[in-house]
């Protein structure tokens, strides 16, 4: 039988990190590729507790259907939390997510149709942009630099094109590059986009995870407008497999995404939202985000202290980072990065292309992602050293 698929579908390729974990879960190779938390920073005994009473005292309620908008006591008790850190305005409203990954899928599904234009960073999250593709949306993307995204290139963006729905952005840490935009862009994005009329999605699943330098203030901050949709997560900071994130954003917007998801998946797992819950209002959650930051500072610093010793000697560029999971890698000029990510795949250390990140994924680039969460101690040393002996 010939199948039919839909435009929004046909033309999507599959995620090429997706395609290189397949690869990267096979015994031996070391999984530089994955973009997975640290697994013992997973606060698996307090879960295991809080879903034995949950499941002991309120069966009824835990595996019984639940409102879409999200599990009540948490949604209160992140707009209190919200609300004490600077972010939620009276005209606010929360809807409790599968993920933040759902954010994107609800932002795409409630404020643009076909053909719309989303500007992004380049490189950036595929799963954000194979989201926006997947709803027919022309992608434009923006330089990010050191600091964050290039602001000329992001002004002519907004002057060059039309239908602009939202300018995608991961502030902190961003995926893949790992580097934090600094507060006078942050202030400058927002400017552009009360200037032009758009809308900002901004994506923070690595924020809590900052184990050195000082905090920045988030754009939602800012956002006297109503302009902001922001994305959280509680995938890195609990853990990923339960599934829970939220959008914050003007209750207009928030009615839309919830109607949006009332046909995705009805409400999100409860089981996992009473988790999360329980956790952040009845465990240590302030010592708990300390113990994992110290996970993340000394695998980030063996990371980059490698890459100093085993790949800067041989021309390799990198971006210091003070956060996040990912440590962004730029190959001499005279390395073909596609080659290398294979040459190093069958020395059994699979790296992320930076190809998998672009707009346009034919276009050349010598950039190439590492994931420090992931692997061993052991398998960063050892991987690491691969590498520079491939240069």
């Amino acid at each position: 039988m010939d199948y039919f698929f839909s435009d929004n579908i046909n033309g999507l390729k599959p995620s090429a990190i997706r395609e290189i974990l397949k690869l990267s879960s096979k015994p031996g190779i070391i999984p530089f590729s994955a973009g997975n938390p640290a697994s013992e920073a997973f606060p698996t005994k307090a879960i295991a507790e809080i879903s034995n009473n949950i499941l002991i005292n309120d069966p009824g309620s835990v595996l019984q259907y639940s409102v879409t908008e999200g599990y009540a006591p948490l949604r209160e008790h992140l707009k209190n939390t919200l609300i004490g850190d600077g972010l939620f305005f009276n005209d606010d409203g929360i809807l409790i997510t599968s993920g933040a990954q759902q954010v994107m899928n609800l932002t795409a599904k409630a404020m643009a149709n076909r053909g719309d234009v989303v500007i992004c960073e380049e490189p950036s999250f595929i799963g954000s942009l194979n989201a926006f593709r997947s709803f027919g949306l022309r992608l434009v993307g923006v330089p990010v630099e050191s600091d964050g995204m290039n602001i000329e290139a992001l002004e002519k963006a907004l002057e060059e094109n039309n239908n602009i729905r939202f300018i995608y952005t991961i502030p902190n840490f961003q995926n893949p590059s790992g580097v934090t935009m600094s507060l006078e862009k942050r202030k400058a994005v927002y400017n552009l986009a009360v200037k032009y009329n758009v809308l900002i999605l901004e994506d923070n699943p690595y924020g809590a995870l900052r184990f050195k330098g000082e905090e920045v203030q988030s754009i939602k901050s800012l956002d006297t407008e109503g302009i902001v949709i922001y994305a959280g997560s509680f995938s890195k900071v609990l853990a990923p497999g339960i599934r829970v994130g939220y959008a914050l954003a003007n209750k207009n917007i928030i009615s839309k995404m919830t109607v949006c998801k009332q046909t995705d998946d009805v409400h999100t797992n409860l089981w996992a939202q009473m988790v999360a819950y329980e956790f952040l209002t009845k465990y240590d959650f302030k010592n708990h985000l300390i113990k994992i930051r110290e996970v993340y500072r000394r695998k980030a610093e063996l990371c980059m202290g490698l890459v100093e010793k085993h790949l800067a000697p041989k021309g390799v560029e990198y971006y210091k980072v003070e956060g996040g999971l990912f440590v962004w890698c730029r190959l001499p000029e005279d390395v073909d990065m596609l080659d290398f990510t294979m040459k190093a795949l069958e020395n059994k250390v699979a790296v992320v292309p930076g190809t998998a990140f672009l707009v346009d994924e034919e276009k050349k680039t010598n950039w190439f992602r590492i994931n420090f969460s992931t692997p061993s101690d052991e398998q960063i040393e050892r991987g690491i050293e691969i590498l520079g002996s491939l240069l």
